[in-house]
């Protein structure tokens, strides 16, 4: 029974009517608000590198105490929260490998073991890219043990540029984006004005010969293949060259020059068919030993150009070496990673040419 006023409704204790309350149903998630974190940290073997790909990305290296104990152990922590965080960790393959990967691993164990949500391995220079395969009895097949190897340390993807060879992908059980130099390359040399007619794309060897093809597309020139034999480590003979060379300026291209044997093998082979002059380009600029002098010297070679996925010394850089920077495109790709997007995208499509 209800008590009427002039100016509310009194309801009697007991008597009151409980308001419709909606049962909750459980489901399979609680939703909550997109948090994703990028950070990027960088490993002793090319900081610079790394801290050119933070500035291109608008943030800030993370902060990693890496040292080495006096008995040559490795010494890894975060100096900073990663829990829950997209992590990039950047180190290439160079300067002291061995330890260098060893510290890779530990970075990448302790960004496991300290939550990280996604641990993203970003290597410009696979490491022991030219032992893909056993050549000989007896030999180790290196760059699967270092694809194991990264996997067992808690590696969820691995961000790489112009491996020495497509199988190194199967490897991996993990995600693998691979990344390529020859656009830049291509640009280089049509902005020096070398494409078109006159021009020639030649492999160094049968492996290459796929890159060669889509790079004389992109200048718009003929391309050629060498047939090469490899007698000993870092020696090399040419044998033979399949394409027509003789009074064109050619444009020789490989994933990485060590000690530049190979090279030379292969411009001494197109000086003796008739090339009126020789460009180099390569991802990778190791130049080990004495090499760079070698290019130097050589009055038919007239230009050599790398990539900074490996650093080069400015002081000691020779004029015919050209540097270009490939910050900007290894940034875009983490992006794209980060954000879920494609990486082939970025390259057209085109970015395995094996």
């Amino acid at each position: 029974m209800q008590l009427g006023t002039g100016t509310a409704d009194l309801v009697l204790p007991g008597l009151d009517v409980a308001a419709p309350v909606s049962e909750p149903h459980p489901g399979h998630w609680i939703e909550r608000g997109p948090q994703k974190r990028l950070m990027v940290f960088a490993g002793r073997s090319h900081p610079e590198l790394a801290q050119r790909i933070v500035e291109q990305l608008g943030v800030e290296l993370g902060e990693v105490e890496l040292s080495t104990f006096a008995n040559g152990e490795t010494y890894c922590r975060y100096d900073e929260s990663i829990r829950g965080s997209d992590l990039f960790i950047v180190q290439t393959g160079c300067g002291e490998i061995d330890r260098n990967l060893m510290e890779l691993f530990l970075m990448i164990q302790a960004a496991r073991l300290g939550s990280a949500k996604r641990i993203t391995a970003v290597i410009p220079l696979y490491p022991y890219a030219r032992q893909d395969r056993k050549a000989k009895p007896r030999e180790p097949i290196s760059a699967r043990f270092v694809a194991d190897a990264l996997q067992v340390a808690g590696a969820d993807r691995i961000l790489t540029m112009d491996l020495h060879a497509g199988q190194i992908q199967g490897f991996f059980s993990i995600p693998v984006d691979h990344m390529t130099a020859l656009p830049l390359f291509a640009r280089h040399f049509r902005d020096l004005g070398l494409h078109g007619d006159g021009m020639v794309s030649v492999s160094p060897d049968a492996g290459r010969a796929k890159q060669a093809v889509r790079f004389a597309e992109m200048i718009d020139s003929e391309f050629a293949i060498m047939h090469k034999a490899r007698p000993d480590h870092d020696i090399a003979a040419v044998a033979e060259i399949a394409g027509r060379v003789r009074g064109k300026k050619a444009i020789l291209g490989d994933d990485v020059i060590m000690t530049g044997g190979t090279m030379m093998a292969n411009v001494r082979a197109l000086e003796e068919a008739g090339v009126e002059e020789v460009w180099i380009y390569a991802t990778h600029g190791l130049f080990c030993a004495d090499s760079l002098e070698s290019f130097d010297g050589h009055d038919l070679i007239k230009g050599v150009v790398v990539t900074d996925t490996v650093p080069i010394d400015p002081l000691t850089k020779p004029d015919k070496l050209t540097v270009l920077p490939v910050s900007g495109l290894l940034a875009e790709t983490i992006m794209n990673v980060f954000a879920d997007d494609s990486v082939s995208a970025i390259f057209g499509g085109e970015n395995q040419l094996f």
